[in-house]
This record gives C-alpha cells, sequence and structure tokens, in this order.
C-alpha cells in the first residue's frame, strides 16, 4: 500500500481520487493523505510513499509499562514478564474499555488508600467497578470478601478472585453491610450518593474528583 499528500484539495480534486480507487482519505494540517494499492495510479497525484507497516498490538502493549504504586504494589499488563520487586504484590490488570488501568493518578491514589486502610478479614464494596481493578487490590490485601457493582452491565467484574459482581450500585445495598465502601467515579456522580456511602460502610474511600488546586484527589471518611 502507498500514499500521496496533496495540499489545498478542492471537491474535484477530491472526486478524481475516489474515481481513481483510492482506499481511503485522512486529513491533515492543510493537507490530505489518499491511500492506493497500486503506486501507478498514486502517482497521476503525486510521488507515492510506502505506507510503514506498524504492529499495532505490539506498540499498544508497550503503552502500559509496569508500575510501582504506593508502597505495596506491583501493576501490571498480563503480558507483562518483568519480576515482581520484592515486597510488592502483583496486581495484573487487563488495560481494556472499562475504567481502571492503574494509569490513572485517581486509580493510584485508591489503591495507596487502600493498602493503609484495608485490613485482613474485612469486607468490601467497589462500587463503580469497571475493569474490577480495586476489587482485586481488596482481595490481594486479604479483604475475606469483596463485591463489586457497576450500572454498566458490560463492567463484568474481576474473573478468578470469587467476587460476586451485580449490575446496579449502592442504593441496592443493606445498611452496615460492609466495613469499607471504596468507590473511583467522580464528584458528581459521588455527591448525590454520599448518604448510601455512610448508611452502608464504617469506612469510604472516594475517588475521582479534584481538589480547589485541580488536583486529583482520594478523600477518606
Amino acid at each position: 500500500m502507498v500514499f500521496v499528500r496533496l495540499e489545498n484539495l478542492d471537491e474535484l480534486a477530491t472526486l478524481r481520487l475516489w474515481e481513481a480507487g483510492t482506499l481511503g482519505i485522512t486529513e491533515g494540517d492543510g493537507y490530505v493523505d489518499a491511500f492506493f494499492e497500486d503506486a501507478d495510479v498514486a502517482s497521476q497525484f503525486g510521488v507515492p510513499e510506502a505506507v510503514v507497516d506498524v504492529d499495532w498490538v505490539a506498540q499498544t502493549q508497550a503503552s502500559f509499562p509496569p508500575l510501582l504504586v504506593g508502597e505495596k504494589f506491583f501493576v501490571a499488563a498480563p503480558w507483562r514478564t518483568e519480576p515482581t520487586p520484592p515486597g510488592r504484590i502483583r496486581l495484573v490488570i487487563n488495560p481494556g474499555s472499562q475504567c481502571g488501568t492503574g494509569y490513572h493518578r485517581c486509580t493510584q491514589l485508591c489503591l495507596q488508600a487502600m493498602e493503609k486502610l484495608i485490613r485482613p478479614g474485612d469486607s468490601v464494596l467497589d462500587v463503580g467497578s469497571g475493569s474490577g481493578i480495586l476489587s482485586i487490590a481488596a482481595k490481594l490485601l486479604g479483604a475475606e470478601r469483596v463485591v463489586s457493582c457497576d450500572i454498566d452491565p458490560d463492567a463484568a467484574g474481576p474473573t478468578g478472585f470469587n467476587v460476586p459482581f451485580f449490575i446496579g450500585s449502592i442504593d441496592a445495598v443493606r445498611s452496615g453491610a460492609f466495613d469499607v465502601v471504596v468507590a473511583n467515579i467522580n464528584e458528581d456522580v459521588i455527591g448525590p450518593m454520599r448518604a448510601d456511602f455512610e448508611r452502608v460502610a464504617r469506612l469510604r474511600i472516594l475517588s475521582g474528583f479534584q481538589n480547589d488546586d485541580g488536583e486529583w484527589t482520594c478523600v477518606t471518611l
């Protein structure tokens, strides 16, 4: 596959590209790139250049290096082979469409608070669980019972950790059912739910919002 770069393209020229059999046209700042299978056809419009074959899978995987989070966690995608540093807990999460890869500051703040506050044997509710990263972290920290929930039915919850998942939110949970509730959502969503967070658990770890200085923050109540 080749492409030609053209500047100041008008409607007539665009029509000629399509009539010539271009595979597609992408727009840049003041130019367009038109793609062709046949270099001879492309040469009618300019000097053909080969399209670089990019291994997008490898490039995507390389963009998720392992992370040291807090004092205990080593966050790594499942394809990473680096050994877990001594004294760290390996938290494996597959970056995907659901929120919670471990790379956002809010998620990291939650993990840092959880490693200090969750005790072995605790019961934990993960509200707006997304990928389930906080549920998995709670299990790795020794929580005995962890339940996750999300209003998005595509958030399947963590697998392989015996964490029940339900579609819904904290208003469906009975009072005093958990020791800790964690939520990494946003201020607009968390605000109206404040009473439910206080009703359901003795300790709340809440993140997903910014302080007065515009910095991402996490609060424990």
